[in-house]
C-alpha cells in the first residue's frame, strides 16, 4: 500500500493511540495507586488494607471485598504530594493524547478521501496529511513523558515512605497501567515518525509539514502571458523624417 494511501502504519498508531488513552482513564480512576497494609495481633480482628487512588480512598477489611470506608472526597484532601501531581499530570496527558488521535484521524482522512492534486486557489486552507501526522507523533511524545515521570515517582516515593515510616507501603496496579499506557504512547509516536521518514521522499510539496508556496504551481498553472513575447511577430521600425525649416 502506497504513502498516498491510508498506510497501515497510521492505522496501527491511530489504534496503539486509542488503547493507550483506555489505560490512563482505567488508570485514572481505579482507586489503587497505593496499598497501606496495617496489621493487627488480635485475633478477635481482622488486617485492614487502605487502597488509595486519585480521587478516591477505599478501606477493606482481609477477604472483604466491598469497601468498608469509601471517600469520594479524597482528592481534596491528598497530603501525598506524587498523587497530587498525578491528579494534574494524568488528566492533562489524557488531553494530550486526545487532540494527538484528532490529528492523527485528520491526517488519515485527509489522505484517503482528499484529492492528491491541490487546489490552488486554495492551498493556504489545505490540511497535510504529513504535518497532521508529524504533530500528532510529537503529541504522543509529550502525553508519554507527562504521564510516565509522574507514576515512576510513584514507586521512588513508596520506598522513601516505608523508610520514615513503616514498610507497609506499596505501590498497586495503576502504576502498572500508566506505566503500560505510557509504553503505548511512546509505540505510538514512534510509528508515526517512522511512517514520515518513509514517506517523505516523495514529492515534498505533498509531505512537507507546512506548504511553504503553492505545491506544484508550476506543473498545474499555465506560464504568465508577456505582452512582448520573443516569439511575437517581426516589428517594423518606421522612420521618422522631420524637416528643417
Amino acid at each position: 500500500m502506497g504513502c498516498r494511501e491510508v498506510h497501515a502504519a497510521t492505522v496501527l498508531a491511530f489504534l496503539s493511540g486509542t488503547a493507550a488513552l483506555s489505560g490512563l482513564i482505567a488508570a485514572a480512576l481505579l482507586p489503587n495507586w497505593r496499598q497501606m497494609r496495617l496489621c493487627t495481633f488480635n485475633k478477635n480482628e481482622k488486617n485492614v488494607t487502605v487502597y488509595t487512588g486519585l480521587w478516591i480512598k477505599c478501606v477493606r477489611f482481609d477477604g472483604s471485598k466491598d469497601c468498608v470506608i469509601y471517600d469520594t472526597e479524597w482528592y481534596t484532601a491528598v497530603d501525598q504530594l506524587d498523587l497530587r501531581v498525578l491528579q494534574f499530570a494524568v488528566p492533562i496527558s489524557m488531553l494530550t493524547t486526545v487532540l494527538a488521535l484528532f490529528l492523527c484521524l485528520i491526517g488519515m482522512c485527509n489522505t484517503a478521501f482528499i484529492s492528491t492534486v491541490p487546489n490552488i486557489k486554495q492551498v493556504r486552507c489545505l490540511i497535510n496529511s504529513a504535518g497532521c501526522h508529524l504533530v500528532a507523533g510529537l503529541f504522543f511524545l509529550l502525553a508519554c513523558v507527562i504521564c510516565l515521570i509522574p507514576s515512576i515517582w510513584v514507586i521512588f516515593h513508596n520506598q522513601e515512605l516505608n523508610k520514615k515510616y513503616e514498610p507497609v507501603f506499596t505501590f498497586d496496579i495503576s502504576v502498572y497501567v500508566a506505566i503500560a499506557s505510557a509504553g503505548g504512547l511512546l509505540f505510538t509516536a514512534i510509528l508515526l515518525f517512522l511512517w514520515y521518514c518513509a514517506c517523505k521522499t516523495l514529492p515534498s510539496p505533498f509531505w512537507q509539514p507546512l506548504y511553504s508556496h503553492a505545491p506544484s504551481v508550476h506543473s498545474y498553472a499555465s506560464q504568465p502571458y508577456s505582452a512582448r513575447s520573443r516569439h511575437s511577430a517581426i516589428e517594423i521600425d518606421i522612420p521618422v523624417v522631420t524637416h528643417a525649416s
